[in-house]
């Protein structure tokens, strides 16, 4: 919030989609990927370890991502790991379960940002035309 408790961007209050948080995130993560690109690179390479299939499945990898994420109050890494939950075939159910888990082990402040992952996965999970509708507010017809 800026100055008098009004909105500025990049405020999650006034991010309108999770595709947005994403968008909003490409151009400085590129950015700072060039400027520190050792860095991102191990960074990318813990990732592909970290959340890859193993003993455990990637999609459930991505259910704890997106817990911790909620736990961390993180909107770009809820947007981030609600896609590749969707991505990875995560059911409705599996994500309820795994914000539930977050709730548990973070309280009120779970209360809000888990709704707000929940809401991600939903917009992530929905088929194209239906996640036009959803990102838009109403209908998908032009």
């Amino acid at each position: 919030m800026g100055p008098g408790g009004t909105p500025e961007r990049g405020d999650p209050v006034t991010i309108a989609t999770y595709h947005e948080v994403i968008e909003e995130l490409a151009g400085p993560t590129r950015e700072l990927r060039a400027a520190a690109p050792d860095a991102w690179a191990g960074f990318g390479a813990l990732h592909k370890a970290a959340v890859g299939d193993g003993v455990l499945p990637a999609r459930v990898k991505e259910l704890m991502a997106l817990a911790i994420a909620v736990v961390k109050h993180c909107d770009g890494c809820i947007a981030y790991h609600a896609k590749a939950a969707a991505r990875q075939g995560a059911t409705p159910a599996e994500v309820a379960e795994a914000l539930g888990v977050a709730l548990l082990m973070d309280g009120g402040a779970a209360s809000t940002y888990g709704p707000r992952a929940w809401e991600a996965y939903e917009q992530f999970a929905a088929p194209p035309r239906e996640a036009l509708a959803v990102a838009t507010g109403g209908s998908d017809r032009r």
